[in-house]
């Protein structure tokens, strides 16, 4: 009993030692946008729930519809990379025109990769490079701050489809 008890003890030092390490390893800007970054990534699943024929309503006139709230969200995914960070989108995606996708199978696609680019690009991206000064809509400002405003800008659209979504008697899947 009492080697079980030792062992046990042993067991419990490690993983105490542990725990803490693996807590720093998590305590920087990248782990946390992306933590940020991948829950409003759930705007996904709300564009996977909607009903294709409810893609073009609309709360009102000069109001975007559902669909270009999700192509407006792809759209900047891939605008602040490429404009602050130099990050272009690929070859196959004119990220001027996105906002003009239409139909729920294409919307969900750009959607989609819209997140994989970033998340993409910010693994890749060197955690010094969120330190050096940038533009962004005509300001000096460092990396960090594009980042900010990627993830601040999803989470306000996240928010609006969340609305619209209630507004045509769709639950959320994280909801349900």
């Amino acid at each position: 009993m009492k080697k079980c008890k030792g062992v046990l003890l042993s067991i419990l030092v490690v993983l105490c030692w542990i725990q803490p390490l693996q807590a720093q390893e998590t305590n920087n800007f990248k782990d946390q946008f992306n933590g940020h970054f991948d829950y409003a990534s759930r705007v996904l699943a709300l564009a996977e729930a909607m009903p294709a024929e409810k893609y073009s309503w609309r709360p009102d006139d000069g109001v975007m519809s559902v669909e270009e709230v999700y192509t407006h969200i792809a759209r900047y995914n891939y605008y602040y990379l490429e404009s602050s960070f130099g990050i272009p989108a690929p070859d196959d995606v004119d990220v001027e025109n996105i906002e003009s996708i239409t139909g729920k199978e294409k919307v969900v696609d750009i959607l989609k990769r819209s997140i994989e680019h970033v998340k993409g690009a910010i693994e890749e991206m060197p955690d010094s490079k969120l330190q050096e000064e940038t533009q962004m809509y005509g300001n000096t400002v460092n990396g960090q701050a594009v980042l900010l405003q990627l993830i601040t800008h999803k989470s306000e659209h996240v928010g609006q489809s969340i609305a619209y979504a209630r507004m045509n008697g769709i639950v959320p899947p994280w909801n349900r």
